[in-house]
């Protein structure tokens, strides 16, 4: 099996951004590897937020994109939180995705740095903000969320609450316990599926179906506090119905995610 590993290089990870295809890995899978029955895997103490990099004018991103699809099946019941992000430096070079934003690309910028990587691409996975592969890996990435799920029990809790739609915004309430210093609040605003019809670009032709696409997020440095009040713009073009949110606790210095909860949205 033979995997494509998209590369942008950026110097500083801001500058002018070079696309190049630079990894066949060939890998040898068992055949019962993709096959995990949820319910003969028993859910241990730990939790697994899985957040993927992807575009929709990325050749390489649609087999990413039907992977994290699955295991929205699979583990729908466990402790699996799962994020799609549409990064935008694809955006030039023959199709706008609809679902990207300049924030996901910084977000994916600030994990090159966490986690010492001398470039980012797509489609890359990153799991609780440690461990980091090509997106399109399903061996790795069951496995690493099996890891996670039997990891160590979690010690920090974050809970959201009060989350309601007004008008055009989202609010909500959250609460810690068992945190210290140096955590961020992640809050994303999840559409659970959509399907685009691409016309150009490298995937033109195609129609690409997408699963757990972050439409909004925002992140706040905790500073030592246990509870507060946070709030996000809401677009016309979502269904309150096709959403929830997912929020986790993030260190700060590394990027390793210690809590993680979802809510549905009233």
């Amino acid at each position: 099996m033979s995997q494509i590993k998209r590369v942008v290089i950026a110097g500083s990870f801001i500058t002018a951004v070079v696309l190049i295809t630079t990894a066949f890995t060939a890998r040898s899978v068992h055949p019962g590897a993709r096959q995990v029955a949820t319910s003969n895997v028993s859910t241990g103490p730990g939790f697994a937020v899985v957040e993927l990099f992807t575009s929709e004018g990325c050749s390489s991103c649609p087999s990413a994109d039907d992977l994290v699809a699955r295991i929205q099946k699979e583990d729908k019941d466990r402790p699996v939180y799962l994020l799609a992000f549409h990064v935008d430096y694809w955006d030039r070079l023959g199709w706008k995705d609809v679902f990207s934003n300049a924030a996901y690309t910084d977000r994916q910028r600030q994990y090159a740095s966490w986690l010492k990587l001398q470039s980012v691409y797509t489609p890359q996975i990153v799991v609780n903000g440690r461990k980091e592969f090509i997106g399109s890996d399903a061996s790795t990435l069951r496995g690493t969320i099996e890891k996670d799920l039997q990891g160590q029990a979690v010690t920090a809790r974050v809970s959201i609450n009060n989350l309601r739609k007004e008008g055009s915004k989202l609010e909500w309430s959250w609460q810690t316990e068992g945190t210290n210093k140096g955590l961020s609040l992640v809050v994303a605003l999840v559409q659970h599926s959509a399907t685009t019809n691409v016309r150009s670009g490298e995937n033109g032709g195609h129609t690409l179906s997408h699963v757990q696409i972050v439409r909004n997020l925002q992140s706040v440095s905790l500073n030592g506090k246990s509870n507060g009040a946070g709030h996000m713009d809401w677009s016309a073009a979502i269904k309150p119905g096709d959403t929830e949110v997912i929020a986790f606790l993030q260190n700060e210095d590394n990027g390793e995610i210690v809590a993680a909860t979802r809510s549905n949205i009233q």
